[in-house]
């Protein structure tokens, strides 16, 4: 039985790309993030800080998770979306098949969890589909054996706006009605993208978390970055740039998920003056069980913004 696409199965590092040379790198990281009581709120826009800002990776590579094969499960079909700066990288996307009709017909962009596709993320999506939407699924770069080097965060976040900006451009999509979702590290993705651009109508992270110092503390073996540089974890943090939600946000958790509060709490605080909506609410279950909860409440969600 393949492994749940939920958890976080892992590449024998010493295996792949990245190569015996990471081993001193990723015993340094081992117990060495720095957690601060409360991260520093910047004022600045985050969607400005990122024209400027580039991530130094001291470790250039694939991303850490096991894989299988981008076949496109059944309800999907795939197509290809480029990124990077230059447009240098195609990546896969799946998408679920529609028929054009004369009314333009609203899509969600939804970011899966841990750092490879797999069929197994595409089945909770069916219950947008059967609500009307055209789904969009992206693979980021350096996934399943693609091009482009794991950054954990940062330069993903371009992937997610050129993946939504190939779904605007489809055919009979109603490019006024882009919804957001992710789960996990789709979640934390999904945050950092509502943050950067005024595509979306409205965004609904499930599970991720706002702060990238804990995150990272809890895997160390996803950093790619100069961890000695602070700001690498803040530009990486929903908390450090909570003011800059540029659509109106609903974040969610399972109620077995309790370390998410704390983070989701500091988060609301300091959303709170944004002329949009920024709540949360905790849906029954955890990490994996609160998925199919959590797809309908973003659903909901959706339409209530919509109307």
């Amino acid at each position: 039985m393949p492994p749940s696409p939920f958890s976080r199965p892992r590449r024998h590092l010493l295996q792949c790309a990245v190569g015996a040379a990471a081993l001193p790198f990723l015993a340094r990281h081992a117990a060495a993030v720095e957690v601060p009581d409360e991260p520093k709120l910047h004022h600045q826009d985050y969607a400005a800080l990122r024209q400027h800002f580039r991530t130094r990776l001291v470790q250039k590579g694939p991303a850490p998770d096991k894989f299988e094969p981008l076949t496109p499960p059944a309800g999907a079909e795939r197509i290809f979306y480029r990124s990077g700066r230059d447009g240098e990288l195609t990546l896969t996307a799946w998408l679920s098949p529609y028929k054009r009709k004369a009314e333009r017909m609203p899509a969600v962009l939804f970011l899966h969890g841990g750092n490879a596709m797999g069929a197994g993320h595409w089945h909770p999506l069916k219950a947008y589909i059967d609500a009307g939407y055209i789904v969009m699924m992206p693979s980021m770069r350096g996934e399943n054996g693609q091009n482009g080097n794991f950054s954990g965060f940062y330069d993903e976040v371009d992937d997610v706006l050129a993946a939504a900006d190939r779904l605007v451009h489809l055919p009979g999509v109603d490019r006024e009605r882009i919804f957001l979702a992710g789960h996990s590290v789709g979640g934390v993705l999904a945050m950092l993208a509502s943050m950067s651009s005024h595509r979306f109508r409205a965004s609904v992270p499930i599970s991720g978390n706002p702060n990238a110092f804990r995150f990272f503390s809890r895997y160390p073996e996803d950093i790619r970055f100069d961890d000695q540089d602070k700001r690498e974890f803040e530009v990486r943090s929903a908390l450090c740039y909570a003011g800059s939600f540029k659509a109106p946000t609903l974040l969610l958790h399972g109620t077995e998920e309790t370390h998410f509060e704390d983070g989701t709490t500091l988060l609301l605080k300091r959303a709170s003056s944004l002329p949009i909506t920024v709540t949360a609410n905790t849906i029954q279950g955890n990490h994996t069980s609160a998925i199919p909860g959590a797809v309908d409440a973003s659903i909901a969600f959706f339409k209530q913004v919509a109307a």
